[in-house]
């Protein structure tokens, strides 16, 4: 048997691809019908990410679960217009898949569960299982409603041994720059050890401070935070200012799992809600492009021109503690 395999699967009805790497019992799926969200991750047969509604509730409401992919923007906007390039927007949930947070903002883009992502390319081999897809953003109306930049979005996902990792890649497909801040939200959890008892590392150095919304004010502090306990401590933190190589890390019951931001990913989002607040108790280490609500600020915003091109990578690692 190879050390890696690429299968197909069924997934509440839609066509979806699992990476294998067999000599670590490690799976990776993704469903690129549904927004090339990656709805599984197994280790030793445990499911290592939240599930929260599933495929389900991603397809009928964008609520995130997984390793959902988060574009145009990652987290929320501060209203429902923005100005980029010489165009101004205003959002329209009437035209655009656009989701609300609970104080009426714009909040994770608008690809949840998309269904018009392709796969182009599929790798078993060569020490690792792949599979790339293609969004032709450009080519419908209603994404460009809410983002009027064409450009073709690009997903590669490897699974080589015990790490995942996962690139993205925005190609402007027309005479206009397109603003990158986008990002990912991995959902992490501990099979069968009690949240209280898992051990993060945070590489943290300077935190955005935020409003009562979670938008920033402009203001920044310096933080450090210690590896240790997670405990009853709950996260909802925007981090402006990282450690490299910045490794965030989850561990117990003898598993270890990593999550580094590599290339394009000067900024994270870590979400760790209060126990309690959900059934199931999960972590968030949120790669992303660009601050909070960069599409309206313009704070630290990149844009790429035509005939340009952007990448951003990051991987999560799993493998036995100690």
């Amino acid at each position: 048997m190879a050390a890696h395999e690429v299968l197909d699967e069924r997934v509440d009805g839609l066509d979806g691809i699992i990476l294998v790497s067999h000599d670590h019992d490690l799976r990776v799926a993704f469903v690129p019908g549904a927004g090339v969200v990656g709805h599984s991750l197994t280790h030793r047969g445990e499911e290592l990410l939240g599930q929260r509604g599933g495929l389900a509730a991603y397809g009928e409401r964008g609520s995130t679960f997984g390793i959902p992919l988060l574009h145009p923007w990652a987290n929320r906007l501060a209203g429902m217009t923005y100005s980029r390039g010489g165009r101004r927007v205003d959002l329209d949930p009437r035209r655009s898949p656009v989701h609300l947070d609970p104080n009426g903002l714009p909040i994770h883009g608008i690809v949840a569960a998309y269904p018009h992502w392709r796969v182009v390319g599929r790798t078993p081999g060569n020490g690792s299982a792949s599979v790339a897809a293609r969004l032709d953003f450009g080519a419908h109306e209603e994404l460009m409603a809410a983002f009027p930049f064409p450009h073709e979005l690009h997903v590669q996902a490897q699974l080589a041994d015990a790490t995942l990792t996962v690139a993205t890649i925005v190609l402007p497909t027309g005479d206009v720059a397109v603003p990158i801040s986008f990002g990912w939200h991995p959902y992490l959890r501990l099979p069968d050890v009690p949240r209280s008892e898992w051990r993060v590392e945070l590489p943290v150095l300077r935190r955005a401070l935020l409003d009562e919304r979670g938008l920033p004010t402009g203001e920044t502090e310096p933080v450090a935070i210690e590896p240790g306990l997670l405990g009853d401590r709950s996260y909802d933190d925007h981090f402006v200012e990282l450690e490299r190589p910045a490794v965030f890390a989850l561990e117990g019951g003898g598993r270890r799992i990593e999550l580094e931001l590599g290339e394009g990913y000067p900024f994270v989002q870590v979400y760790a809600p209060s126990p309690g607040r959900d059934q199931e108790p999960y972590i968030c280490f949120e790669p992303m492009t660009a601050p909070v609500n960069a599409l309206v600020s313009g704070e630290a915003l990149v844009s790429v021109p035509p005939g340009g091109s952007f990448r951003a990578e990051f991987s999560v690692r799993v493998r036995a503690a100690g």
